[in-house]
């Protein structure tokens, strides 16, 4: 390689390294400490959104417990109002951070270059800056998101121009703003690196140009992170610079300061430039350490910077534009100066950036823990409640359930026990009725006896009196059943309608019957009733016996005589007792002398051979139904063809007798055979044919009713089982009741479980949460504010 390209490369080289040194004089390839506190907005800002969302999350939780009646225990009043309380504070925590930034506010005499300094940290020529007092009042630079700059002002919300800025805030106008007014510029935040990361720049007038510099501190500079004093490097600190930074660090706690001694490239023209340097350094180190108190006196001399302003400012913009800066504009020994203020800037971010994360963050993540802690004792109270009131209402739905089930077995062997107590009650009292039945069958003759009703054999009052028999029976025949069957009570009500037959057969057959019965279905009654109620509960005892009937039982017997004995045909024409045909029968044996028929059906009387009156077909039926009888019936059946011809037969048969006994037997035994003939015949009166008739009356009503025993029976036992099925049926329907209101109680527990279970799994969760919040604040504390002590 020859000498020449080896210088080219050098050259070269030299260029590179100074042009590395110039972009990191100028501000450019630097990392940004800006990130920590633009990383932790954005970390607490994600966790306070995130905890907004449970804070409502368990305010709705509270509501929901406040609004079922069952769950109202889980929580007490005042929980719910604090939770309801942590919901508006974590709403306007929320907005204070999104609202939050770094601020720094420079404070200087009058043309100490405050608003170049800006300038060259924006790299831009924002604000008004001159020779004189040219800033009028403040200028808080912020970033905006629009493309465009404008301007806004303290009386109107209208945004202005960015070029009336010089008008409003030049001291130099003639419609400048008040030295207390504040003038916001919204600067897009593509064109400036600080406002893209959420600092605030705000400028002030001179610090000697009003004495009111309390309503300043009031007004600007509480929520300032970091204050820049901007001294002039020809001067030392003034009087009026101190004495406003003394009121600063008493209304603040160790405020965050640094000075900056600009305009220091006219140091160059001195040749004692070390020892004014010093100087000013231990001036200023002595200030903040031993006058403020803000800091040490080590770390108070990274907090002086000798810079110049005007220098960075146009090295900055000509860079940005890719232009050279004038060497007129630089005067020599601006590099180390450039870097002073790079390094300033560096340390600047670094603070304000820990400054601002401790200062806007640490309080709220205090509150925020605060708040978890004291929602997650909250929930962790309703989740433990809700697992005991889960097992106190488990507990209850095991209780209600066996008792359901114990009532089901009961029930059950009631019913069984009582079907059959009503079966065989049943079956008694069929048997009673057939037997009192039965008796009153045998001792129908006397009921009919009683009947005393004038006779008469003629047709039309004998139908009369049929009719009045007929009534009378079947009256007294149900007067005696239902006293045999029924009740006292029901006894006196039938004595009192029925009153003339109370010397009847029948008083004896209720004191047989009657009580026995009644007694007996209300003896099941209130067996029923009793075993019932001792498987429900006590309060429902008194409607249980409310179910019993109000009414005494009574039994209806349905005999119905009249239809019953409408086919009963009399027969009280005379008979003579020593007749032939009467003779025959009491040989042959008597047969009946009544016309039996079927109810309805009419029948009348065979024709009799006329040689034997009262000789039935019928007899004669009856007996050729025997072939052991056939010759009899011959011979009778001759007897009476002989008998009937004329009285030539009759002659002939006197004739043999006469021939065979002798006239005077003959004579004799005719005498008395018409005696007694006589005698019958006249003792056939009417009252003979009402016994005859009554007699009549009482074999055919016997034979019908004997008919009926059975059925009269079963109905009377039917009506007993209806009654005692009824009854049981009431009493089972309030038993039923009581089964669909437990397990309407049932089912209303399991709905209440559901719903502690549901609650008691949203408490369970919202705990956890809790503990989720708390973690992720412990890792935002150790991340940006393990110095902070939390």
């Amino acid at each position: 390689m020859s000498g020449v390209a080896h210088i080219e490369m050098e050259d070269e080289e030299t260029e590179k390294y100074a042009s590395s040194q110039r972009n990191l004089g100028n501000g450019h390839n630097q990392e940004s400490a800006l990130q920590l506190f633009v990383n932790a907005k954005k970390k607490i800002n994600d966790i306070f959104r995130n905890i907004g969302d449970y804070v409502k999350e368990s305010d709705n939780f509270v509501q929901d417990l406040g609004t079922s009646v069952d769950c109202t225990s889980l929580i007490t009043e005042e929980s719910a109002n604090v939770v309801k309380g942590f919901r508006e504070k974590i709403t306007g925590i929320t907005e204070v951070l999104a609202r939050d930034h770094m601020k720094v506010v420079f404070f200087g005499r009058t043309s100490n270059g405050k608003s170049t300094v800006i300038n060259a940290m924006l790299r831009d020529k924002i604000l008004p800056s001159g020779i004189g007092h040219t800033t009028h009042c403040f200028i808080q630079v912020e970033g905006s998101d629009s493309k465009e700059a404008f301007l806004l002002t303290d009386d109107t919300d209208k945004p202005k121009s960015i070029t009336d800025i010089k008008q409003l805030a030049s001291a130099l106008s003639s419609v400048r703003l008040s030295e207390n007014s504040l003038i916001r510029i919204l600067w897009p935040k593509d064109r400036c690196r600080l406002l893209r990361e959420d600092v605030v720049l705000l400028d002030s007038p001179g610090i000697d140009v009003t004495p009111d510099l309390d309503s300043w501190i009031d007004n600007f500079c509480l929520d300032a992170d970091v204050f820049v004093l901007v001294a002039n490097a020809e001067s030392t600190l003034m009087q009026t610079e101190k004495k406003f930074f003394h009121k600063v660090s008493s209304r603040l706690s160790c405020p965050n300061i640094f000075i900056l001694q600009n305009r220091w490239d006219v140091s160059e023209m001195e040749e004692d430039i070390d020892q004014v340097k010093q100087q000013h350094l231990e001036g200023n180190t002595n200030f903040l350490s031993n006058e403020l108190k803000v800091t040490d006196k080590k770390s108070a001399k990274d907090r002086v910077f000798f810079v110049s302003a005007r220098e960075a400012l146009a090295t900055r913009v000509n860079s940005d534009k890719g232009l050279a800066t004038p060497d007129r504009v630089l005067l020599p020994g601006f590099q180390a100066r450039l870097f002073e203020f790079a390094n300033f800037e560096k340390e600047f971010e670094q603070c304000i950036s820990h400054s601002a994360v401790q200062t806007k963050f640490e309080q709220h993540t205090k509150r925020a823990k605060e708040i978890n802690s004291s929602l997650r004792k909250v929930m962790e109270e309703a989740y433990t409640k809700s697992l005991t009131q889960q097992d106190e209402q488990i507990q209850v739905r095991r209780e209600k359930s066996s008792r359901l089930q114990q009532l089901d077995r009961q029930l059950d062997t009631l019913t069984s026990d009582m079907k059959v107590k009503i079966k065989t009650m049943v079956e008694d009292v069929e048997r009673k009725v057939s037997v009192a039945l039965n008796d009153e069958i045998r001792r129908l003759a006397l009921l009919v006896e009683e009947y005393e009703r004038p006779f008469h054999p003629d047709t039309v009052t004998l139908n009369v009196y049929k009719k009045g028999l007929h009534v009378f029976l079947e009256e007294h025949l149900c007067q005696n059943l239902t006293g045999r069957c029924s009740g006292p009570v029901l006894r006196n009500l039938i004595h009192a309608q029925t009153a003339f037959a109370e010397e009847s057969l029948g008083r004896n057959l209720q004191v047989r019957c009657s009580s026995v019965v009644v007694q007996a279905v209300e003896a099941t009654q209130t067996d029923m009733t009793e075993r019932l109620s001792t498987i429900l509960p006590e309060d429902l005892k008194p409607e249980l016996m409310n179910l019993l009937p109000k009414r005494d039982f009574e039994i209806a017997y349905r005999l119905d005589c009249r239809n019953l004995c409408a086919g009963f045909k009399e027969d009280i024409e005379f008979r003579f007792s020593l007749s032939p045909t009467a003779l025959l029968q009491k040989f042959l044996g008597r047969t009946s002398k009544i016309s039996v028929g079927s109810s309805g059906d009419s029948q009348q009387p065979s024709p009799q051979p006329q040689g034997l009156p009262g000789l039935r077909r019928d007899t004669l039926q009856n007996l050729a139904s025997n072939s052991d009888n056939e010759l009899l019936v011959t011979v009778l059946t001759t007897f009476a063809s002989l008998t009937s011809r004329s009285t030539l037969g009759a002659a002939v048969v006197v004739g043999l007798v006469a021939r065979a006994a002798g006239w005077r037997v003959i004579i004799v035994t005719g005498a008395l055979y018409g005696g007694l003939y006589a005698y019958e015949r006249l003792t056939w009166t009417t009252k003979a044919r009402e016994r005859a008739f009554k007699q009549q009356y009482v074999e055919y009503a016997s034979s019908k009713l004997r008919l009926i025993i059975d059925l009269t029976s079963s109905n009377c036992s039917h009506q007993v089982q209806q009654e005692l099925t009824s009854t049981f049926a009431r009493l089972c329907h309030q038993a039923d009741n009581t089964k669909k209101q437990l397990e309407e109680e049932i089912r209303e527990v399991d709905r209440g479980l559901s719903l502690l279970k549901e609650l008691s799994s949203r408490a369970k969760t919202l705990r956890n949460k809790a503990d989720f919040f708390d973690q992720e604040l412990q890792a935002f504390v150790r991340q940006f504010l393990s110095h902070s002590g939390l």
